[in-house]
């Protein structure tokens, strides 16, 4: 059986119908949903040290780290590492923007950040406004100011639309081809009874959800050493403003060690190298840490609670420092999850599929992580088709909120590196885990 490969699901925007049935199975399903680039998330360098001393941490090991503004060095440009791309130099730029290129994507060699933006405006048919007349040298910086010229740029340099459009016009075609398979049925037919779990996938998620109550129950703990959320309002307060970011990086670090706990936990995850260990974590973590902001996510009030008393709006996120670009995606991913009432098990097994994606950068083992991760894709095809008999599109929807945790994942890249052009200096933790060279 072949297990989830990220490589397998097709990026589709939030409430469009998919077109696999769960009733062939996880792999059929995951065959259906295919090949769309997940590539989109930042791949990471190799220096290890903050995350190998967390591996080796104790829970009651974890340390606020604290935070200050930082002037960025004069003449230093900002780096990010972007993942290399197979047969390449390694030092090729991308030809839009001038950031390190991934591979050749839509005909130009270009990063992932360009890639991602022409696909998206050209689904959108996206129209953008230069306030400089369409005359924005583009560089990294710009690219982020200038729209207009980036679309510019990304035609100038050849990328071609109709490469962007046959990828989704095989999406529609799949749906078109979905709804007259679902058309042609007169009459729905009774559920057949379904079997119930194997003993073996009963006790896999009952332990998954008593450890995620364990590790939650540690951070709860732990809200004490959280610098508190300060009670001016005083937009112009450098010393406000440094609480408020702060108290976020905190809850962050306590979010990263509950998610290591969890992992170092799962069976066959120590089996893996330290590297991989490493490599697997540093590319997971912010997917999981979005999926955990999203089970606490409370409609009623358009704001996400963390630790049962630590609340916040959208509001609150830009006064922490940052950006709507980044705030906006997060709330509309969590009012999508909060929409599909995913219930403690299903949480634990996508976050396990999470962990254990082989086709992250930097893994080596690959078949190994594809064996640990195998069962978990089966125990939440099993398990969904038990709890949702009628609803044979809930498996894939849960897999396409996978991809959709790849594309916050870049839009999360965008907002470390914005955080740096402020000054923000990240905790050495979340620095090594989102790769933020200083």
């Amino acid at each position: 059986m072949s297990t989830l490969s990220t490589t397998d699901i097709t990026d589709v925007s939030h409430g469009d119908s998919l077109c696999c049935a769960s009733e062939e199975g996880p792999s059929a399903a995951t065959a259906e949903v295919k090949q769309e680039t997940l590539s989109q998330t930042a791949s990471y360098g190799t220096s290890h040290n903050e995350l190998n001393d967390t591996l080796l941490m104790e829970p009651s090991d974890i340390k606020m780290y604290p935070t200050e503004d930082t002037p960025a060095r004069e003449g230093q440009p900002v780096k990010r590492k972007k993942g290399p791309a197979p047969k390449m130099l390694g030092n090729e730029v991308c030809s839009v923007c001038g950031d390190k290129a991934s591979g050749f994507h839509y005909n130009v060699l270009s990063c992932e950040g360009c890639k991602g933006f022409f696909r998206r405006s050209v689904i959108k048919g996206a129209q953008y406004s230069c306030k400089n007349l369409g005359r924005c040298e583009m560089d990294m910086y710009m690219r982020r100011k200038c729209q207009q010229c980036r679309l510019r740029k990304c035609r100038e340099a050849g990328m071609l639309e109709q490469c962007v459009l046959s990828e989704e016009q095989i999406r529609l075609k799949k749906m078109k081809k979905q709804e007259e398979s679902t058309s042609a049925v007169a009459a729905p037919s009774p559920v057949p009874e379904m079997p119930p779990l194997a003993p073996e996938q009963q006790e896999m998620i009952e332990k998954l959800v008593a450890m995620q109550k364990q590790c939650n129950k540690r951070s709860f703990l732990d809200r004490p050493k959280v610098t508190p959320w300060p009670l001016s309002q005083d937009p112009l307060n450098r010393e406000v403003r440094q609480q408020r970011f702060a108290h976020f990086t905190e809850l962050a670090i306590m979010s990263v060690q509950e998610i290591v706990d969890f992992a170092k936990q799962l069976p066959g995850f120590l089996e893996l190298t330290r590297e991989d260990q490493i490599a697997l974590l540093k590319t997971s973590t912010i997917e999981i840490m979005l999926l955990e902001t999203s089970r606490r996510y409370n409609p009623a009030i358009e704001s996400i609670t963390f630790l049962k008393d630590f609340s916040y709006n959208k509001e609150d996120f830009a006064k922490a420092g940052l950006q709507l670009e980044f705030i906006n995606p997060i709330f509309e991913f969590s009012k999508g999850m909060n929409d599909l009432h995913l219930d403690e098990a299903e949480y634990a097994l996508l976050i396990a599929i999470n962990i254990f994606s082989a086709d992250r950068p930097n893994v080596q083992d690959h078949e190994l992580v594809e064996r640990l991760q195998q069962p978990y894709v089966d125990a939440l095809h099993s398990y969904i088709r038990i709890k949702r008999p009628n609803d044979h599109l809930m498996f894939p929807r849960m897999l396409m909120k996978l991809v959709s945790l790849r594309t916050l994942s870049s839009v999360h890249s965008e907002q470390v590196f914005a955080l740096r052009l402020q000054d923000k200096k990240l905790p050495p933790l979340l620095s090594e885990i989102w790769d933020v060279h200083e």
